[in-house]
């Protein structure tokens, strides 16, 4: 059989699989349902199924009580974060992007989330460098170009044997590429990314589980 056909059936075969998996799944209530629909509708990005169920397997695993977000978007993130954990874990989230913070903000109170979340409307770098405590898990899921800059904030505000969730590792996969085989405008991303994954699984005092669900997620264990 020809290798073009071989590849064919492996596709065919990881669509396969995959709709299968999702079958599985028993979903989201239906008003997180409406926040993903209607953020979609809006054109705004947001995590992908697959995501969410990883974020929403390890927050009801850990039992999560402090959960930091980096990039709040619409707020779908931190309230599926925050309805895995029982509605009880206290999530503080930061977003810059100043129209996407009213969104957020309607979605937080309508859902009765508000004294649960905080959000801080301001740059990560200032956010991340200023915030003090320890968190058992911290979503990465903003500008990739900086999350290996704000990683020693981050582990700074992990505990030790919390997790780092890094969404969007896989940039669409770009990241298998080489360099010159990507978009001019998209090498920083490329090669930025390239080195944060290569520290999250280099370094002794973290242990990193890669998972291809979604665009691509890093799971992190601070040691």
């Amino acid at each position: 059989m020809e290798e073009s056909n071989l590849s064919d059936i492996a596709v065919s075969m990881d669509s396969r699989l995959e709709s299968y998996f999702e079958s599985l799944d028993p979903g989201m209530p239906e008003w997180l349902e409406q926040i993903r629909r209607e953020s979609l509708e809006g054109g705004i990005p947001i995590i992908r199924e697959g995501t969410r169920r990883i974020l929403s397997f390890f927050v009801r695993m850990t039992g999560a009580d402090k959960i930091l977000e980096v990039g709040t978007a619409t707020g779908f993130s931190a309230l599926a974060m925050w309805e895995a954990s029982g509605k009880k874990a206290h999530i503080t989230t930061i977003e810059k992007y100043e129209k996407r913070i009213p969104i957020a903000k309607k979605y937080f109170m309508e859902c009765n989330a508000s004294e649960y979340i905080t959000l801080l409307e301001e740059d990560a770098d200032d956010a991340l460098a200023r915030l003090e405590g320890s968190f058992d898990i911290v979503f990465m899921d903003a500008a990739k170009a900086q999350y290996l800059q704000w990683l020693p904030d981050v582990l700074r505000l992990l505990r030790k044997g919390g997790l780092l969730i890094s969404d969007n590792i896989m940039h669409d996969g770009d990241i298998l590429e080489s360099r010159y085989a990507v978009r001019r405008r998209d090498r920083t991303i490329h090669s930025r990314m390239r080195d944060y994954l290569y520290e999250l699984t280099h370094r002794d005092d973290l242990n990193t589980l890669i998972l291809a669900e979604g665009d691509g997620t890093a799971v992190t264990v601070k040691l």
